[in-house]
């Protein structure tokens, strides 16, 4: 990767940055567009193992802040998703055009959004390994994605999720936070329409 073999020049603040963005990258290509694992909490977060691979935090004062999700989309606009959306449901879909896992959960992704737009949810995706924006805009054309998405094409914004929390693991990945922007619920593998429904549906009716 280009981005790795840049390591080599002297700036030390540039070689930090960018090795911890090499480091990300690997960490997900090794899952990518794969079921994924059993998750590991660190011992910090305390959750649920569901059936499937989504894994929930249930109790309310255990669950960890969302990271802060902000830049631009893929259409360029700029998005803030904890000013954007404070007081919502936000549902996190980390996801590539590259990814046959993605595409296949795409469709309930896009009809589970649609559905629950006026119950208080918004999706967002984190576009990321599209080195160029134009193949996910393709995509995101093609399956009438209603949703924005934010371009991570180098993984920095999945470098912010807090250690030991429900992160993204895999692509595609999928993090569920709370109205009080907590997060709740994770996902590491495609989702049913069934899936994001039951796991969706506790959370519109916390209080």
């Amino acid at each position: 990767m280009s981005a790795c073999r840049a390591l080599r020049r002297p700036e030390s603040r540039r070689r930090t940055t960018l090795l911890a963005a090499c480091t990300a990258l690997a960490a997900l290509t090794l899952t990518a567009c794969g079921s994924g694992d059993n998750p590991k909490s660190g011992g910090q977060t305390q959750f649920v193992q569901g059936t499937g691979g989504v894994s929930v935090v249930n109790d309310k004062s255990a669950r960890q802040n969302a990271p802060d999700l902000s830049g631009k989309t893929l259409e360029g606009k700029e998005l803030d998703v904890a000013k954007d959306y404070k007081g919502k449901v936000v549902v996190l879909n980390v996801w590539g055009s590259w990814c046959s896992p993605c595409r296949g959960e795409a469709k309930n992704l896009v009809t589970v959004a649609n559905d629950y737009k006026d119950k208080g949810v918004q999706f967002v995706g984190i576009n990321t390994r599209d080195t160029d924006p134009a193949p996910a805009l393709r995509f995101e054309k093609e399956f009438e994605v209603p949703y924005p998405s934010l371009y991570d094409s180098g993984g920095q914004l999945l470098l912010r999720f807090p250690k030991g929390s429900l992160s993204p693991q895999s692509i595609p990945s999928t993090v569920f936070v709370d109205r009080n922007g907590k997060i709740a619920a994770r996902a590491i593998k495609a989702l049913t329409e069934d899936e994001l429904r039951k796991t969706l549906d506790p959370l519109v009716a916390e209080k």
